[in-house]
């Protein structure tokens, strides 16, 4: 997930709803954005509920790979159950084949993250506080604690916080509106349309029966010099101390769109995905896990 990507839910304090959100009758769907809203709110756990978590912890296995192009770059996403040869990863971090590795992620109120992945031996790590971020990668022979690139801190503040972009939108300023009915997966699904105060957009898509999310706009990806639209999937909802929960994300980088008059490029990217093990509502966390990290704890310990 986001994405690492996070465990979404929203809340549902309507009062504006008039103002922020468009209550014009689709012609296909008798329901506003709002109350669209409305209902994903209770599906996830209630208002009240969400309101409670300060904060969020996951671990899992991450895939990654699978064919030349290796969609993923570690420590983003890497990952195998068998020993991992350092051959089979590219000059630029890339995966030859698919993997999986153990990852755990720790998040609080505020966007601060504490990402780690074990790989080839050591600890992958990325740290957010919720305005500087660091990197450190001993797997590529990185021997220093890197800070984010400008591009990385952008895509970090624009990741939404716990309990996802929906929460508190009348708050923040964001105004929703229907876009529409579409399939995912072969399931009838609302498409929500997110327009935050600075302009940016995002689309989630909410399922017609569940009311929980099935796919939301991820951060485009750079690669092969070009930027690339990219999906995030939610599956496996489990409820945890009272919260649903998508204990599988899948993420899809697409093709780059056709030109007009040429056909979409058949280029291949292979899924990656995030499968949760075990999820904390509300763990103890040190604020020190947030601080940057030092070469020590890249050592895995048995």
């Amino acid at each position: 997930m986001k994405g690492k990507v996070l465990a979404f839910s929203f809340a549902a304090a309507m009062l504006s709803g008039s103002l922020w959100a468009s209550d014009a009758k689709s012609p296909s769907s008798a329901l506003t954005a709002a109350e669209i809203a409305d209902r994903n709110f209770a599906a996830r756990g209630g208002v009240q509920a969400w309101h409670a978590v300060q904060s969020l912890s996951e671990s899992g296995r991450l895939t990654a790979g699978g064919d030349q192009r290796g969609t993923a770059q570690l420590p983003e996403a890497p990952g195998t159950k068998k020993p991992v040869n350092l051959k089979a990863i590219t000059a630029q971090g890339r995966l030859k084949e698919e993997a999986q590795l153990p990852f755990t992620l720790k998040m609080e109120r505020g966007r601060k993250s504490r990402y780690e992945i074990q790989f080839a031996g050591k600890t992958a790590i990325q740290v957010y506080n919720g305005s500087q971020g660091w990197k450190l990668r001993p797997f590529l022979n990185r021997v220093q604690v890197e800070p984010y690139t400008a591009e990385e801190l952008k895509s970090a503040a624009l990741q939404p916080d716990l309990d996802g972009p929906l929460m508190n939108y009348t708050e923040k300023g964001t105004r929703i509106e229907l876009d529409g009915q579409e399939k995912v997966e072969g399931r009838d699904t609302y498409k929500l349309k997110l327009t935050a105060r600075d302009n940016h957009v995002t689309h989630v898509w909410i399922d017609a029966q569940t009311y929980l999310e099935a796919k939301i706009d991820g951060q485009p990806r750079r690669m092969d010099g070009k930027e690339h639209e990219v999906e995030i999937y939610f599956r496996d909802y489990r409820d945890v101390n009272g919260l649903k929960l998508p204990f599988l994300m899948e993420t899809h980088v697409l093709p780059l769109a056709p030109e007009k008059g040429q056909k979409r490029s058949a280029a291949s990217y292979s899924a990656e995905k995030i499968f949760i093990e075990r999820a904390v509502v509300n763990p103890t966390l040190n604020d020190k896990e947030f601080e940057k990290p030092t070469m020590q704890a890249a050592a895995v310990h048995p």
